[in-house]
């Protein structure tokens, strides 16, 4: 019997930046009526609280929720009636500056540092450093058409592997690459979920869009978690609502 529910966010539960639609909200708000439930992505706090917490039934079961920000380098949980962080995993001052150099660079050799963008391109998480394509605001329909076949991220990821060997560069959402200390993806955030939850990995199901060699949602199937990939957040609908009908029965 599966115990834990996690989830990828953009384009597993909501469009990419775009806050959960009314009927997946209510949706999780019955599944934490009758399991744990984990949300892990490469965006901050912030994102998670406009895009999923603020979103949810009042009352739901908030306790049952696991909250991991920036590829779980970061955990959530709902204590004593407030939002807490449990953990959180900061790149040093020097870690830093040398990916904000290294992007530097990067963007210039590419050719793509003067492209119209709408907002940050780059945005320090703390434990995690992002560049969005086309910046955070930038419209679905642009970010959609921005990279479509990873070909200008994966060259930048090549690019910024040589520059800093120590660190992981992972392609993300539909326009973005997260650098994290190496090691960090959507297994180590499972782990450390594993941790901090007390359930084992075969009390795990994980659903995400990304699960194919190279995907960001990969790492979780290939460390032998339960896993269903889903096209979109209409086809997580359809499979989170068997799953409460099976935890129900």
């Amino acid at each position: 019997m599966k115990q834990m529910i996690a989830f990828d966010l953009d384009g597993t539960l909501a469009e990419s930046k775009q806050p959960l639609g009314d009927d997946m909200a209510a949706l999780l708000g019955q599944l934490l009526a009758v399991a744990k439930v984990c949300v892990i992505s490469g965006g901050d706090w912030p994102q998670f609280e406009k895009q999923v917490v603020s979103r949810l039934p009042k009352d739901s079961v908030f306790e049952n929720l696991f909250i991991q920000p920036t590829t779980g380098t970061k955990l959530y949980r709902f204590e004593g009636g407030t939002w807490k962080a449990i953990y959180a995993e900061l790149f040093s001052k020097d870690e830093h500056d040398k990916i904000m150099a290294a992007f530097d660079k990067a963007l210039k050799d590419a050719g793509i540092q003067d492209e119209k963008t709408w907002g940050d391109r780059i945005e320090d998480r703390g434990s995690q450093v992002t560049f969005s394509g086309l910046g955070q605001e930038a419209p679905l329909d642009a970010k959609k058409a921005w990279d479509p076949d990873f070909t200008k991220r994966k060259a930048l990821q090549k690019t910024l592997q040589a520059a800093l060997p120590d660190l992981q560069i992972n392609i993300g959402g539909s326009t973005s690459l997260d650098i994290t200390r190496k090691g960090v993806d959507k297994a180590y955030g499972m782990r450390k979920l594993m941790e901090h939850s007390g359930i084992a990995q075969e009390h795990i199901l994980f659903f995400g869009d990304a699960i194919f060699p190279g995907g960001n949602d990969d790492p979780v199937r290939a460390m032998g978690i339960d896993s269903i990939k889903v096209r979109d957040p209409a086809e997580t609908i359809s499979g989170v609502t068997a799953v409460i009908a099976c935890l129900k029965a």
